[in-house]
């Protein structure tokens, strides 16, 4: 296994439409598509990275 604990957004909806992070890893943030967890594709992000994608939301 890779190691990563990926986190379900608590904005889900439950309609399969959503994003998993994991930031469990040193200097590393990775995204996956909810509906594919068991071998779909990853996106690794610096944390600077995923803060500047976070922050442009509006939160």
């Amino acid at each position: 296994m890779n190691g990563f604990e990926f986190v379900k957004s608590s904005y889900s909806s439950g309609s399969g439409e959503c994003v998993e992070v994991a930031r469990n890893i040193p200097r590393t943030v990775v995204v996956r598509d909810s509906k594919g967890p068991g071998g779909g594709p990853i996106l690794r992000l610096a944390p600077q990275a995923w803060a500047a994608f976070v922050s442009s939301l509006g939160r």
